[in-house]
């Protein structure tokens, strides 16, 4: 069926409308997705392209290509261009396979198509994506209804069109009323269910100079439902009663899976700032103590969900398929 689909489709230049797909933004984005191509193929996996016709002789245009892969683990960056990775799975496997998707560390948008409402739950409460579409296509967003962003190695703060966006333009942003757990329902098309959630970011480093400074911070990570580090280079341990689970440590902004930092005194944002940016992987927001206190929804991870509630549920024939799995 991918295949079928995949020989329909047009390939040229999209200044005409019957066109589907264009060429890639550069030669160098070219010459590197063929290149991902090539090692695909010559490590033995199955390999399926559409044929290119006189139309795409001059441009640097990509043959849409399919290829089948063991595992996602395989893949060890994103592709931009029109390829397509397919894993086979077996269904008692799909725990194990979302969490081989969170594990790449891309969180942008992810697709799922399913007549089990059962399956919807145990999967969108399991992957870490910024947008999750249901029994649709996984395009099109619009603000307002899909709040647009990803997380992780996908995300660079608030999502576009979601009620935190403005947060980050104004110099004293206001509490959003939002909190960890919450869900908002969203105006829409007939046909569709659209749902605002948030979630907490994960780990959350904290610098404090004294003892309320530290609580303040405390009190942050625990509203929004995070897990708090807390840098043994200015706090101690007694300032606390013994309560808190909060880690601490030596060299909290260099602690894995860190999502944001905290900072109470002006002068350890600068020292703070170049550590964080030293850093690979995700970008880690950093917070500095205001009047206000500190920006809670930062600290969310903010999550839309879009579901075509007048689809039956999936594609029989990929079901029919399925079945024996």
């Amino acid at each position: 069926m991918l295949r079928g689909a995949l020989e329909e489709l047009r390939v040229g230049n999209t200044e005409a409308l019957r066109i589907d797909v264009g060429a890639v933004i550069t030669e160098e984005a070219k010459a590197n997705i063929v290149g991902h191509i090539e090692a695909m193929r010559a490590v033995g996996h199955k390999v399926h392209q559409l044929a290119l016709g006189t139309a795409t002789a001059q441009g640097s245009f990509v043959p849409p290509t399919i290829i089948e892969i063991g595992a996602v683990s395989e893949l060890k960056r994103e592709v931009f261009g029109p390829v397509l990775h397919v894993v086979r799975y077996r269904t008692d496997r799909l725990d194990a396979l979302v969490d081989a998707i969170n594990a790449t560390g891309y969180g942008l948008t992810f697709g799922l198509h399913t007549r089990l409402d059962q399956t919807i739950e145990r999967v969108t409460r399991r992957v870490r994506v910024g947008n999750i579409y249901v029994n649709r296509n996984v395009i099109g967003a619009i603000v307002g209804v899909q709040p647009f962003g990803g997380r992780g190695l996908s995300g660079t703060g608030p999502k576009a069109g979601g009620p935190l966006y403005l947060t980050q333009l104004v110099s004293n942003p206001q509490p959003s009323g939002l909190q960890v757990g919450s869900e908002v329902e969203l105006n829409g098309p007939v046909g569709e269910r659209n749902v605002y959630a948030c979630h907490p970011r994960g780990r959350i480093a904290l610098l404090a100079r004294t003892e309320a400074g530290l609580r303040a911070q405390l009190a942050a990570v625990e509203a929004t439902g995070n897990r708090a580090v807390i840098a043994t280079g200015h706090a101690r341990r007694d300032w606390l009663d013994g309560s808190s689970t909060a880690d601490w440590s030596k060299a909290a902004l260099a602690e894995p899976d860190l999502a944001a930092v905290l900072v109470e005194h002006p002068d350890d944002v600068s020292v703070c700032a170049q550590a964080l940016a030293a850093r690979e992987g995700p970008i880690v927001s950093l917070q500095l103590a205001a009047d206000g206190g500190y920006v809670l929804g930062w600290l969310l991870e903010e999550v839309a969900i879009s579901t075509n509630t007048a689809a039956a549920g999936g594609n029989a024939s990929l079901m029919t398929i399925g079945e024996g799995l």
